[in-house]
């Protein structure tokens, strides 16, 4: 009956995160669809987009940050640099106030300049521009806009074979938590969801905090010491002890 009961609670906590996270990919996935058609309909046009082109995805973005304020805090694309004609660099990036009023963040994109905000070297949009896959990276304390703890989930725009940029969208952590955490808390054992680099993004012990780093995980689960639940199509895996202590 227990080993029943674990399994059961294992795979309603993968259902739960996946079911979260696809909500958001949904989102993310229409800015994908939208900017690439847009890209695409300025390139039939024989000239290169700007950054004032990028406006006309602020609809979209106003629309999914009403839709979905429960769960998404920030949405927009990033553009990779170069693809602009007007601008090295641009986000067309919005994003809910503590008011909840809607409003652009607006960063120092100028190489030349010491507040020059780099954000190619982030995971979110190194990971989708490498790989061209989905990507959830963090948590990680959001200084580009919110000084929360947060998560990015993100997916590649292509656009006649060529990257572009990415499509993203940021979830609070504790956002995050109060979604997965009941799921989590009812698995016997300590469990925890990490991301593709090893970072916890959500746990119900308190020897793998949210943001921690665990390594090796695929030598503990060959050793029979932990056992690997992936979440369906989103980038993380449930790690479930294969004894009571075998990952505190």
């Amino acid at each position: 009956m227990a080993s029943r009961l674990s399994s059961d609670t294992v795979a309603e906590a993968v259902v739960r995160v996946s079911g979260m996270l696809e909500h958001v990919f949904t989102s993310i996935q229409q800015t994908c669809e939208q900017t690439a058609t847009l890209l695409a309909h300025i390139s039939g046009q024989g000239r290169r987009p700007t950054s004032a082109d990028l406006a006309q995805l602020q609809p979209l973005l106003r629309e999914q940050l009403s839709r979905e304020a429960e769960l998404i805090s920030g949405t927009g694309f990033i553009a990779e640099p170069g693809l602009l004609s007007d601008v090295p660099a641009w986000l067309e990036w919005w994003q809910t106030r503590a008011d909840g009023e809607v409003q652009p963040m607006l960063l120092d994109l100028d190489p030349d300049t010491s507040a020059f905000s780099d954000y190619t070297s982030w995971d979110w949009f190194a990971l989708p521009r490498t790989t061209g896959q989905r990507a959830v990276s963090g948590p990680y304390v959001d200084y580009l806009c919110s000084d929360e703890y947060s998560l990015t989930l993100a997916a590649p725009v292509v656009v006649d074979g060529a990257f572009a940029g990415v499509a993203a969208a940021d979830v609070y952590l504790r956002h995050f938590e109060a979604g997965v955490g009941p799921a989590l808390r009812r698995i016997e054992g300590p469990a925890f969801l990490v991301n593709p680099r090893g970072r916890v993004t959500a746990s119900n012990t308190a020897t793998q905090l949210a943001g921690s780093l665990v390594r090796d995980l695929d030598a503990a689960a060959a050793r029979g010491e932990v056992v690997l639940h992936p979440c369906e199509a989103i980038p993380l895996v449930l790690v479930t002890a294969a004894r009571a202590s075998s990952v505190q």
